[in-house]
């Protein structure tokens, strides 16, 4: 099975406290990466460590790169870390042409890369509108488009579906599975819509209180305890049965 991602005895203490404990999992190649959690758990610090925005001990694996010896292996992720961030006073096609620019995007190729993450992400038509006038779910949508300026092997979104409405929250599950399928682009994604995650996830990692207590391919999941409901599965797996 080949790793896109893998963390090895990961461990990181803030305020003295061991908000992630001697963690390990791997992310399978192709995959859709299910991680599940109560609040506060750790799923966001688990982000932050991988994506290299934080340091940690232990060992963090992408495309069997460690980023502790080579910090370009980060280059392979995009990411959307809580709410991404954008100039609301210009237009979706300048955002994205700002952030190429400090990716160090080659000059030549900007403009056709920003071109075709628009397509990808279904902005076309809106891309000259200031940002200001976008809807949430257009937003997400560009937000996106900014995590594949890179043409990564490996998108990260932590809670994407926050605010969003149905609709907003079907156009952005079908923009993941056309990103997975269509594009091979393996996602891992943290959200609280277990309904939404049972409906596109391959695989599931569960974690509460800083450490990992399961990890499985979601016939594994739903098999557990003889559940069908990924919301049942994970309440008897924080249950333990009960």
């Amino acid at each position: 099975m080949e790793k896109v991602m893998e963390l090895s005895h990961v461990t990181k203490v803030l305020s003295k406290r061991r908000v992630l404990d001697d963690i390990s999992f791997y992310v399978p190649k192709g995959s859709i990466m299910g991680f599940l959690g109560p609040n506060g758990a750790g799923k966001t610090t688990t982000i932050r460590v991988f994506t290299g925005l934080i340091s940690c001990s232990g060992e963090v694996r992408i495309n069997n790169i460690s980023i502790k010896e080579k910090r370009h292996a980060v280059e392979n992720i995009g990411a959307i870390v809580e709410n991404p961030i954008f100039f609301n006073y210009m237009s979706g096609e300048k955002n994205l042409k700002a952030l190429a620019i400090l990716d160090n995007i080659e000059k030549e190729s900007i403009n056709k890369r920003i071109e075709e993450v628009i397509n990808i992400v279904g902005l076309k038509g809106r891309e000259k509108d200031k940002v200001k006038n976008y809807s949430l779910g257009m937003k997400q949508r560009l937000g996106i488009a900014q995590a594949l300026l890179n043409n990564p092997k490996l998108l990260i979104l932590d809670e994407p579906t926050n605010g969003l409405d149905p609709i907003g929250i079907k156009e952005l599950r079908d923009l993941i599975l056309k990103l997975n399928k269509e594009k091979g682009i393996t996602v891992f994604i943290s959200s609280h819509l277990l309904d939404e995650l049972q409906k596109i996830c391959t695989d599931f990692i569960v974690i509460n209180n800083g450490k990992i207590i399961k990890q499985g391919t979601k016939e594994e999941f739903l098999n557990y305890g003889l559940k069908d409901n990924l919301e049942e599965t994970f309440i008897n797996i924080m249950t333990g049965g009960k």
